[in-house]
């Protein structure tokens, strides 16, 4: 059905006369199109798995909590449920704030307490990938369950989640977030129980069910397979970059050098060909310290023909000057004879041994130890602000599996204010962004096309910022100027268009079998501001170096003067823009400048959007559970 609409749209329908409106909406259904093929596409292998099978016996596990400025009452006491969980393991407590309160905590209660250790000094961070990565290399049980600092887990969790890992290639376990503090009408959408339920059943069907940062056991040997692949593509890449600057840097010396200096212009070519030569032995995967080492002999042998070209140039002019002295000082005068010895020096040819130095610096600079970073192997990705997708990513690229257990195993803290809720959105939103730009899965060598659709799925649904704005504007330049985006309200138009939409919601309805999503579906469209600020401060960041301004969302309810209106200005005046628009048209139609069809249609739209974005006020006025109890 709705194939059937956007191609009659684009081929049909589309008043070009007002492209400059019709465009941005005829692309924002595509764009709603895909998003809704995607969604049916990781519904239509929802997997609902039977019980776990029994518990790996004899495994050792640790446990990370991790937490960096959360209240050390709420650490301690998720560290405390942690400890009674029934299968044999090791708590600890990662503690990025390295609070020296919450270290005596942990030693009282007997719980393991870790903080960076001092090769972190001066170094990236990497935020809760960094903290991970630390702990990674200082513990050594064969699977780890991550926790966040105020997600308390169920004494049953690791017998409830160990067996899948009979599956020797078995990665990943994720289970749902669910939140105690969230009323039954959820006013800020944070239970996600599309997400924590059809949605990550259908990528499970997929073998895409992915990391979500907590309540999830993951195997250290994939992590560390992860750690190792990553290393050596770090190396790799620093080679190749190196390689990419010395073709360059050859290039650019070859127009300093003159067309007559044979010597140096045959050893500029020997190191491109040096170059070339490596580059082809990258490519066939040979060792990377045979690679480096050949060539740098090669540029060493290079340069030694340079030298011995130079020293040759430089005994001739010295006996020159010598031979000028000898014809005496009284015949030119000293003047004279340092003019003509300046005249010897400055009549040959420049040397590029400098280029050649600079070539040989920056192939030794290639860091096997990787020096810039706090340690060589870094297991968790941190080319994002949220570590989870793009450490899930990688693991089935190299075939790892991942499976999802829907069961509440742990029970943890949502946003209780607004302002907390937008940063949390904002970074997941930004991090989700940043994965995309940086490592996209449609181009990701090792995962499946299945794969591909569903890390994607996921990427492309933050787009939806930029089809709101045009889903807003359309009714509005109708019922203000009596413009439409289409060549008319006809009855093609409403019987290609109607089906789509019913079946749209149909769909909903039988994936998510009684579980609200109502809410969820306002917030992907009220939060638009969010959405649009996540994809330029992403795209600033990873093209142009931008921070992201990142924040670690509280733990607790943030104290506040007043409602936050200033929050969601722009779904207010979007909604006022709209309301003052809907009495226009109400006038235009009175005045019979447009038609009652036409404003029918339209004053429906608006009084959806309206609906939609109405949710915000909600939001604003929330004051969290225990004032709406």
């Amino acid at each position: 059905m709705g194939v059937n609409y956007i191609v009659w749209r684009w081929l049909v329908s589309v008043n070009w006369e007002a492209w400059w409106i019709a465009v941005p909406l005829v692309v924002a259904e595509t764009y709603s199109l895909v998003d809704s093929l995607l969604f049916g596409l990781t519904m239509w292998r929802l997997q609902h798995r039977a019980n776990p099978p029994v518990p790996v016996e004899g495994a050792t596990v640790d446990v990370f909590i991790t937490t960096y400025n959360e209240p050390i009452d709420l650490v301690m006491r998720t560290a405390k449920a942690a400890k009674g969980i029934e299968y044999p393991h090791t708590t600890w407590i990662l503690d990025d704030g390295d609070r020296g309160e919450l270290a005596a905590a942990a030693a009282a209660a007997g719980i393991g307490y870790l903080t960076r250790s001092s090769n972190w000094i001066d170094k990236p961070r990497h935020a809760k990938a960094g903290n991970l990565n630390n702990a990674l290399l200082e513990t050594d049980g064969e699977f780890l369950l991550i926790l966040d600092a105020d997600q308390i887990p169920e004494p049953q969790i690791l017998h409830r989640t160990l067996g899948y890992f009979h599956d020797p290639e078995m990665a990943l376990v994720q289970t749902p977030q669910y939140f105690v503090n969230v009323p039954p009408s959820d006013p800020l959408g944070s239970q996600a129980p599309l997400f924590y339920g059809p949605i990550q059943q259908g990528k499970d069907g997929w073998n895409a069910a992915f990391f979500c940062g907590s309540n999830a056991v993951l195997r250290r040997e994939a992590l560390m397979h992860l750690g190792i692949t990553q290393y050596v593509k770090a190396v790799e890449d620093g080679i190749d970059r190196a390689l990419r600057t010395a073709k360059s840097v050859l290039k650019k010396t070859r127009k300093q050098v003159g067309a007559n200096n044979f010597t140096a212009l045959s050893a500029l070519d020997s190191v491109g060909d040096a170059v070339n030569d490596a580059r082809s032995r990258m490519k066939a995967q040979e060792p990377l310290a045979e690679i480096t080492y050949r060539f740098q002999k090669q540029v060493d042998a290079a340069a030694r023909t340079l030298v011995d070209a130079d020293l040759k140039i430089m005994r001739a002019d010295l006996e020159a000057i010598e031979a000028l002295h000898e014809l005496g000082e009284q015949e030119s005068g000293a003047g004279a004879l340092d003019y003509e010895a300046l005249a010897i020096l400055a009549d040959h040819e420049w040397s590029p041994l400098g280029a050649l130095e600079s070539i040989r610096a920056m192939i030794e600079a290639v860091d096997v130890g990787r020096s810039d970073e706090a340690q060589p192997m870094l297991p968790l990705a941190t080319i994002s602000v949220t570590e989870d997708m793009a450490t899930c990513m990688r693991l089935h690229a190299l075939g790892w599996n991942s499976a999802y257990h829907h069961e509440n195993l742990a029970y943890g803290l949502a946003p209780e204010d607004l302002k907390t809720m937008v940063t949390q959105r904002l970074r997941w939103a930004q991090g989700t962004i940043q994965v995309m730009l940086r490592e996209n899965p449609l181009t990701q060598k090792g995962l499946s096309i299945a794969q591909r659709l569903m890390y994607w799925s996921t990427m492309w649904s933050y787009l939806a910022g930029f089809a709101a704005i045009a889903y807003i504007a359309a009714p509005v330049v109708y019922l203000v100027f009596g413009i439409l985006p289409v060549q008319a309200f006809s009855w093609d138009f409403f019987s290609r268009l109607i089906p789509f939409l019913f079946f749209n919601q149909v769909l909903f309805f039988v994936v998510s079998r009684g579980t609200p999503t109502w809410r969820g579906q306002q917030y992907s469209l009220a939060l638009f501001p969010v959405w649009i600020k996540a994809c330029t401060t992403a795209f600033r960041n990873v093209y142009m170096n931008r921070p992201l301004g990142f924040a670690v969302t509280p733990k607790t309810k943030q104290t506040q003067d007043g409602l936050p209106w200033d929050l969601v200005r722009p779904q207010l005046i979007a909604m006022t823009v709209l309301v003052v628009a809907s009495v226009i048209g109400m006038v235009q139609l009175y005045r019979g400048a447009i038609s009652v069809l036409g404003v029918s249609v339209n004053l429906l739209w608006v009084l959806f959007d309206l609906v939609i974005l109405g949710v915000v006020i909600t939001a604003v006025r929330y004051r969290g559970p225990d004032e709406e109890e």
